[in-house]
């Protein structure tokens, strides 16, 4: 398949005003003959359906929690990034585009990156508008804060609920538009597979999840805004219903999946304590602008923190980065937190963990500057751990935390699907082999409120649709299929539960292909995960009917794809023999365990095309150029 990302011409700081130019407009009167299906309501999914149904669109959008505040965008804690200079310490939209591409480790488009920090200015006046309450200075103007990977502050925040306050005001754009009749919610329904007439992406199978009825919906295009598919790991900081159903029996229908193996390891969750732990916590990224990152010099030292004096302290990120020290970017943290742990350094009962400690903050700032900064976060780590922070350091550990990769999209955010875009953590646009923190919510809201309206309006004005029923041909088929696929689960009759194929995936793919990969253990896992899913559809139980609230149902269908997607994987992380931001293949590293990219052979994207049940993907190539930033080994030192 060739891969044409539609990049326009022309220098990069004008191609995104010259591509609205050129693209082709939608008569405003025109606009309520046009319905699009937006599925998930996070950042972009909400931003995204209440910005094309402002504009006169028929939309509908889907999702799978009880009500759009539910998403998981609202878990996002510290804060979202724009180059507004406030702090006038030196921030530019292009030093944004700069630190985001380096961050990524150069696998990044650098036309969406840059496109991306123009809008990052935008997001903020439009959130303002909205009344998210973002956190100001003494005289009234927005404050800003650090976050890994930068050297100027540019996050606004708002304490550490800011994903769940930019969520609100997205939240409340779209509901005045649902008020208004021009958006359809339908909560509780979950997207099982998308419907093809013609090549093009028309509607989607949605199962109702309170009856189990199963509903077709046609549109004149669709919009995946249904996040990662980091749950694959099991523990990870998800929310627990996020999954990748959706993108994957997109994969399937012919939608390319980009870089799958780029999953991005926050380096400040709260550790593992148990070995029937069901989900993992962030503690967020912001609290590196004042927490200082430590273990015990020594191996065997296993007294309590209060009792390690500072020269029996490595403060190993200050050490190894000095020019960033806390605040290098999340891959490179996590990695050194793996590297003192593997040396018998690790703190607490399990000893994979490392400090996180406030001590100076709280004696140079007082704690209720500190309280007033991170509060709700301390307050959330002492009901989980039943520690006080203001006291004791917390303790972190790296953990799964956002993917990279997804589906191919070109300039427009379209797929290898025509009418299919995919925006937010669903597609692979924006942040190469590693995101920086406070990006997620940027590329979020950057997608749905000011590019998806523009480029779904200029592939309207430029295709013929039929009408269309569900009895054409094409959608009765595929209800067939999705009919077909809830009556296998339902009739294996075994005796694991999908939690237990889950958690058992989690651990061979932490194992193989998470914080470090090697080739040995990369092709054990290629074994591994076929054998299980085997397994799976021998010996799964799934009790219950098709027809009802079913929630084994839902979660063992979400089961069966990530034991799919576990595959591709580790076949993209195999095939990728480089190491370069999130992914470090323990073959290609320096001796202080430093990635070393391939930038002669690997300076692509890796688009995997589905070839057919029992068939190896084939493996396209999206050559990455570097005409603005010039390819160079990342240093934070």
């Amino acid at each position: 398949m060739e891969l044409n990302a539609k990049i326009p011409d022309g220098p990069i700081e004008k191609k995104w005003e010259k591509h609205r130019f050129d693209m082709k407009l939608v008569n405003p009167a025109n606009k309520r003959k046009y319905s699009v299906i937006v599925v998930g309501s996070g950042l972009a999914g909400a931003s995204g359906a209440a910005s094309m149904a402002e504009l006169g669109y028929n939309v509908k959008c889907f999702c799978y929690q009880d009500s759009p505040r539910r998403a998981h965008s609202i878990a996002a804690q510290g804060g979202i990034n724009a180059a507004k200079n406030y702090q006038n310490d030196g921030d530019s939209v292009y030093r944004l585009f700069y630190d985001t591409v380096k961050g990524g480790d150069f696998r990044s488009r650098e036309a969406n990156v840059h496109r991306l920090a123009e809008l990052s200015v935008n997001i903020i006046d439009q959130c303002v508008a909205q009344g998210v309450p973002f956190a100001r200075e003494y005289g009234g103007l927005l404050a800003n804060r650090s976050f890994g990977g930068a050297q100027v502050s540019r996050t606004f925040y708002a304490r550490g609920q800011t994903g769940q306050q930019l969520l609100l005001g997205a939240y409340q754009a779209l509901e005045r538009q649902i008020g208004l009749g021009k958006v359809e919610m339908y909560p509780r329904h979950e997207m099982l597979e998308p419907i093809l007439i013609d090549g093009r992406a028309r509607g989607i199978v949605v199962r109702d999840m309170v009856t189990g009825e199963l509903e077709t919906h046609l549109a004149d295009a669709v919009v995946l805004a249904t996040g990662g598919y980091g749950n694959v790991f099991f523990l990870a900081t998800y929310a627990k219903g996020c999954n990748g159903t959706a993108a994957w029996r997109s994969y399937k229908k012919g939608a390319c999946f980009a870089n799958p193996c780029f999953t991005q390891i926050h380096p400040t969750c709260i550790p593992v304590h148990g070995d029937y732990q069901s989900k993992l916590t962030l503690m967020s990224e912001s609290l590196r602008n004042d927490g200082r990152i430590w273990v015990p010099k020594r191996a065997d030292d296993k007294r309590p923190p209060g009792a390690i004096p500072e020269e029996d302290r490595d403060y190993y990120l200050e050490r190894i980065y000095p020019s960033f020290g806390n605040l290098a970017p999340r891959d490179v943290s996590s990695r050194a937190a793996k590297r003192v742990v593997d040396e018998g350094r690790g703190v607490g009962p399990t000893g994979v963990g490392v400090y996180l400690d406030f001590a100076d903050a709280i004696e140079r700032l007082g704690e209720d500057v500190i309280a007033e900064r991170y509060g709700n976060l301390f307050e959330m780590y002492e009901r989980i751990t039943d520690e006080d922070p203001y006291t004791v350091p917390m303790r972190i550990y790296p953990a799964t935390h956002y993917t990279m990769g997804g589906l191919w999209v070109d300039y427009n955010l379209e797929s290898t699907i025509p009418g299919l875009f995919v925006i937010g953590e669903a597609n692979f646009s924006d942040h190469g082999a590693n995101r920086l923190g406070a990006s997620a919510l940027m590329q979020g809201l950057a997608d749905g409120y000011f590019v998806i309206p523009y480029t779904i309006g200029d592939y309207l004005a430029r295709t013929k649709f039929e009408p269309l029923g569900a009895d054409h041909p094409e959608a009765v088929a595929t209800v067939a299929e999705v009919e077909g696929r809830v009556k296998r689960l339902l009739s294996v009759d075994g005796k694991r539960t999908p939690t237990s194929f889950h958690r058992e995936l989690g651990q061979i793919m932490w194992e193989y292909c998470g914080m470090a990969r090697t080739r040995e253990g990369l092709n054990e896992a290629l074994g591994k995960i076929p054998a299980l899913r085997e397994e799976f559809w021998e010996n799964v139980t799934v009790p219950g009917e098709a027809m009802e609230l079913n929630q084994s149902l839902e979660y063992a269908g979400r089961v069966a794809d990530f034991l799919e997607i576990g595959e591709l994987m580790c076949l993209d992380a195999l095939e990728r023999e480089e190491s370069c931001g999130a992914h470090l293949r323990e073959e290609y590293q320096t001796e202080d365990g430093e990635a070393v990219r391939d930038d002669e052979d690997y300076s692509h994207v890796a688009a995997w095309e589905y070839a057919g049940e029992g068939k190896k993907p084939i493996r396209n190539v999206e050559q990455l150029n570097f005409e603005y930033v010039e390819l160079a080994t990342r240093s934070y030192k």
